[in-house]
């Protein structure tokens, strides 16, 4: 019969390729429970009241018209659905392809049962499956498999939320409408149970056999298998599923009668006594067998290959006494409200006199022993024939020299010529020579013969006189002893190991001995070599999901692999993180230490002085840490390149991602400690606590410097590299706020596995600390209660005219966050200024557009100033008529105005303090951009002069990566942004010059200042109000720049005419005012004097506005 796993044998394939696709399947359910998204989980009150009336349950398929209607009826729920789409179409795909596999699996089993009873498999039937060996276990596994998927998705996502992602998939797909789509069934599936991994939950009824029975599956089938199963296995109490999920059987039977019954009698307490005492004997004895095999020189190849069965059955017992312990001690297997579960444990405890320390010491010299003996016998193995064609050779050369002797030609001390010793000595040398090590059962007898000759002729011939020959002959016995030994070295034995060695139980479960594994560290660093055994005995977990993919050769057998490897390698990081933080602990001592208590040595000392300089208690102290730390760095690296799984763990990397990982989460965590204000302090809080934030920083900094050299890591490079990660995750989670489709963590190019950012609990309307600083500095900047005068690059209190910060704030970010913590508060602010705009936009429509008294207002202001070079016939009352017709919408226009100009200026000192920094810091780097910057302009120019000369293609992404330099260096002006794309507005620059100049009568001119404020009530700055209206006229056409230009200049032109014909000698305020306007503007946009003053002025006023300057 053809072997049921054959390539050639269909029935066997298929049923191989189902088991395999099951494996990775529930690999896909584990990654993806890690990745489900909070808020379909509606926990907080927060997400309650913004999604709770978009996200759905199962409830929605009753009325789903009804729910539609709802969303509808209300824009705003419209829009805030499309952008939850948006964000998480993505993952819910992903999810749902999860859910329909589980579907698609148990289909293609039942197909495959059908397939089996419809003969299409010829000769193959569900019995003389299960009559096979492989096919019995695949039958079994296939049906095993679909119950754990179901209990991983009950356990890991949770009913409700599964229930509110197949119906946002629903919802958000294209599945509603398509006719193929088994949603449906998939939503029959996976409806809530009503179970919950809680501890305490209650258990919903008929669970989870109703669950198990949503999809039908042959009875014939299921009562085969069960059948098998109840013949061929020996149950526990506590078991483990699948990759350490583990049941207590006591608790999963109890609503059965007749397996509960039986089970009873297994845990009566004087069988639970009598099983535990057993254990507690055994542990003992067989960890004092393995403490003494672990002793140096005991493990030595001879004593090896004559012990292999009491070695396997001492390794055998090992693993069994652990196994036992460790499911029936551990806290996830016994439900704490159960009294009766409580008990038995309880007396486990007692009985089994369980110490989690001993039990880890245990597990640890089984890993090593293990480790040693599997090492030995790959090393055995891989020798096996030369070592055996050596010893053949040596044992016939040793034959062949006693011919020799015995034929007189050699003569050795008083032993005479024998011919037929030397004939019979010849012949065992050939005999020796024929022995064929492919035949291993013929030369394994006929070996044992040849000991027996040598023995006999030593004994007939009394040859025990001659010690030389006595030699010979024990030389050759002892090669021929060898050759057996080394022929029975056979892989069955690694196999044994294996499968006896198998932790997989303990997948989850290993992780209660972690604070025990680190405490061992702390005391004592070399620990970690020891530990190299438990991980690697870990790892042999990874063949049970992966044996059935690699036979079936699927490609999913790369993808599974990673999973597992990649939870098993972040486990081992997790213990190992140990290291760095106690290397953090004592540098912290060393900063303080030096900080404080170490007085810095003068170049010049006085000799009597010396004594107090030397300060030998504090200096011993700070040598005493230094050397824990390079011991701690030792213990790490004292752990060979492991390959766990399919990953290769390199211990300096391991090393360096600890020191990164460590360093981040102090860093992370103090940002967000430090960075916390009070808006209601006065005064603000902000310099105190960036001195102190940059204090703080400078410490991490100084210790990384100090660390370097000790752990053989690149400081320098690590901190900047560690601290932009921090920074610009922060700020991209704070711009987060801004986008419509939001950047996931698992997205994020900032976020890491191994070394991750932490995320914090927001205290305020800010996600991160970024935010906080961002808005801090708007709140004490805010224009409505400061001026501030530009040649000062200060803001003083309107009321007070007390200074309230100024540029040195700037400064102080750029020593507590660096180039990148300026750089990410220019990011955040241009996002702002975005929305801002976008407000703006909003604004303008609802308040201009859609109101029809303005519209008429604005209408009949054009018909009365057109032409624009004309001059308007008393002006006065045409403009005033205007302004008092529109005064309602100036307030809400004000305020996004001198906004939008509030964080320009604060752009502007941030890239004049980069641009400093970066001249100062790196005069090359900086001088380079500009060069660069300068050519491509150029070379831009020159193309749309000369259409055939180069341009960069869309491809190319030099134009969006110098523009990255050019921001981080300061080499840009935040006034030519666009920010937003517009469309054409009707009456815009109209609108915009009544809005200046109804501002005109708040402001007034100083001769030392400029334009100021008349009164604090006003609440206007006038900078922030000429930047914001200059920053919003550039995201529109030039063409309307240039009318409301031309607004302004017939302004000016108009009431200078009237101040003129009535004879009044002094300029009016507002046409001062409207001067300053022009000058700020030429001034701030740089646009050429001659040309502007030409398109908007006569000639007199340009003398007045010489005058005045």
């Amino acid at each position: 019969m053809v072997d049921f796993l054959a390539e050639n044998n269909l029935c066997g394939q298929a049923i191989l390729r189902i088991v395999s696709c099951g494996n990775a399947i529930i690999a896909e359910l584990l990654r993806l429970s890690e990745f489900i998204p909070g808020v379909f989980r509606l926990k907080d009150k927060a997400d309650q009241q913004k999604y709770g009336d978009i996200i759905y349950d199962f409830s929605y398929f009753k009325g789903p018209e009804t729910c539609e209607g709802k969303l509808e009826a209300k824009p705003e729920l419209l829009d805030l659905d499309e952008e939850f789409r948006e964000n998480n179409i993505e993952i819910l795909t992903r999810f749902y392809l999860a859910f329909q596999s589980v579907h698609k699996y148990i289909v293609d089993l039942n197909r495959y049962l059908d397939d089996l009873n419809e003969g299409i498999y010829i000769q193959q039937t569900l019995e003389t499956i299960l009559l096979n060996e492989d096919g019995k276990q695949l039958l079994c596994e296939a049906l095993y498999l679909y119950g754990v998927m179901l209990l991983v998705i009950d356990q890991k996502i949770e009913g409700e939320v599964r229930e509110r992602m197949l119906v946002s998939y629903y919802r958000y797909s294209a599945a509603r409408s398509s006719a193929d789509s088994n949603l449906d069934d998939i939503c029959k599936l996976l409806r809530s149970t009503g179970y919950s991994s809680q501890p305490g939950a209650k258990r919903p009824p008929n669970y989870p056999e109703s669950y198990f029975s949503r999809v039908p599956i042959s009875e014939t089938y299921i009562s085969m298998v069960i059948g098998r199963l109840r013949s061929d296995d020996i149950y526990n109490q506590v078991i483990s599923i699948y990759m350490g999920i583990t049941v207590n059987l006591a608790e999963a039977w109890e609503p059965y009668k007749a397996a509960k019954t039986a089970l009873n009698y297994t845990l009566d307490l004087s069988n639970v006594k009598e099983q535990a005492s057993r254990n507690a004997a055994v542990t003992e004895r067989v960890h004092a067998q393995v403490q003494q095999f672990l002793k140096e020189g005991c493990l030595r190849e001879e004593l090896v290959l004559d012990n292999i069965p009491k070695l396997l059955n001492c390794l055998r017992d090992c693993n069994v006494a652990i196994r036992w312990l460790m499911l029936h001690t551990a806290d996830t297997t016994c439900d704490p409200n159960n009294k009766r579960l409580r008990q038995i444990k309880d007396q486990i405890l007692t009985d089994s006199r369980y110490n989690s320390r001993i039990l880890f010491q245990l597990l640890l010299d089984t890993a090593q022993f293990e480790f040693i003996l599997k090492e030995m016998f790959k090393q055995m193995l891989s020798e096996k024939q030369v070592k055996w064609e050596n010893y053949k050779k040596e044992g016939s050369e040793r034959m062949t020299e006693l011919a020799d002797v015995f034929s007189g030609v050699k003569p050795l001390t008083r032993v005479e010529k024998n011919e037929n010793l030397q004939a019979w000595f010849r012949e065992i040398s050939k005999q020796i020579m024929s022995l064929n090590y492919d035949d291993s059962t013929a030369a394994g007898r006929k070996t044992v013969q040849l000991i027996q000759a040598l023995e006999e002729v030593q004994e007939f011939h009394q040859l025990e006189n001659n010690l030389q020959v006595c030699q010979f002959l024990a030389d050759t016995r002892k090669f021929l002893h060898q050759m057996i030994r080394t022929i029975n070295i056979k892989e069955e034995v690694l196999i044994t190991m294996q499968i006896v060695g198998d932790l997989s139980y303990a997948w989850q479960l290993i992780d209660s001995f972690t604070s025990i594994m680190q405490d061992s560290i702390r005391v004592s660093p070399s620990m970690v070599t020891k530990l190299r055994a438990t991980f690697l005995k870990l790892a042999s977990a990874l063949d049970l999901p992966l044996l059935r993919i690699n036979q079936a050769n699927s490609p999913d057998l790369l993808s599974v692999s990673q999973y597992y490897s990649g939870e098993l390698v972040s486990y081992v990081r997790k213990v190992l993180q140990i290291i760095p933080e106690s290397m953090f602990t004592s540098l912290l001592k060393i900063i303080k230490l030096q900080t404080h208590d170490i007085i810095e040595v003068p170049t010049r000392l006085d000799k009597d002085k010396l004594r107090d300089y030397a300060q030998l208690g504090p200096r011993y102290e700070v040598a005493k840490l230094t050397h824990a730390i390079s011991i701690f760095t030792e213990g790490i690296l004292m752990m060979k390149t492991t390959l766990v799984g399919i990953i290769k763990v390199d211990p300096k990397q391991l090393l360096e991602d600890g020191i990164r990982k460590e360093l981040v989460k102090r860093v992370a965590l103090a940002l967000h400690r430090g960075l916390i204000f009070n808006p209601r302090a006065k005064p603000s809080e902000l310099m105190p606590k960036l001195k102190e934030m940059a204090a703080t920083m400078d410490g991490f900094h100084r210790s990384f410097e100090y660390i370097q050299d000790y752990v053989n890591i690149y400081g320098l490079k690590i901190w900047q590299e560690e601290v932009s990660r921090i920074i610009n995750y922060n700020v991209e989670q704070e711009c987060n706020n801004f986008l419509r489709t939001k950047i996931q963590d698992w997205q994020s190019i900032y976020q890491s596995t191994h070394i991750p950012i932490p995320k914090f609990t927001p205290v305020d309307e800010s996600v991160t600390f970024i935010g906080r600083l961002c808005r801090e500095i708007l709140r004490i900047t805010d224009p409505k209660i400061t001026c501030y005068i530009d040649q000062m690059n200060t803001w003083y209190d309107i009321k007070t005219h007390q200074e309230v910060t100024s540029s040195r704030l700037f400064s102080e970010i750029q020593d507590t966050l660096g180039t990148f913590g300026l750089n990410g508060l220019d990011r955040l602010l241009c996002f702002m200024i975005v929305k801002e705009l976008q407000n703006f936009l909003s604004m303008f429509q609802k308040n201009i557009l859609r109101d029809r008294a303005v519209q008429d207002t604005l209408k009949a202001l054009m018909s009365a100033v057109s032409p624009l070079k004309g001059i308007i016939a008393n002006s006065n009352k045409v403009y005033s008529a205007a302004i008092a017709k529109t005064q309602k919408i100036w307030t809400a226009y004000l305020d996004s105005i001198m906004k939008v100009g509030q964080m320009q200026i604060l752009r502007r000192q941030i890239t004049n303090e980069l641009n400093y920094s970066c001249r100062f810091d790196s005069k090359h780097l900086a001088a380079a951009l500009e060069n660069l910057n300068k050519a491509i302009l150029a070379d831009i120019e020159a193309h749309y002069q000369n259409p055939s000369l180069p341009y960069p293609k869309e491809d190319n992404t030099l134009l969006y990566e110098i523009t990255a330099y050019l921001e981080a260096a300061g080499i840009h002006n935040p006034l030519n942004k666009i920010y937003i794309t517009t469309k054409r507005l009707p009456y815009f620059p109209t609108v915009n010059f009544l809005f200046l100049i109804s501002q005109f009568p708040k402001l007034q001119y100083n001769r030392n200042l400029g334009v100021v404020c008349k009164r604090p009530a006003d609440q206007i700055d006038w900078l922030p109000l000429v930047l914001g209206l200059l920053t919003l006229l550039k995201q529109f056409h030039s063409r309307y720049t240039e009318q409301f230009l031309a607004l302004i200049g017939q302004f000016i032109r108009s009431t200078m005419e009237q101040c003129t014909s009535q004879k009044i000698p002094e300029m009016p305020a507002d046409v001062v005012g409207a001067l300053m306007f022009l000058e700020d503007y030429v001034r701030y946009t740089k646009l050429p004097r001659k040309g502007s003053s030409q398109r908007t002025l006569p000639t007199p006023s340009i003398c007045a506005t010489k005058e005045l300057t």
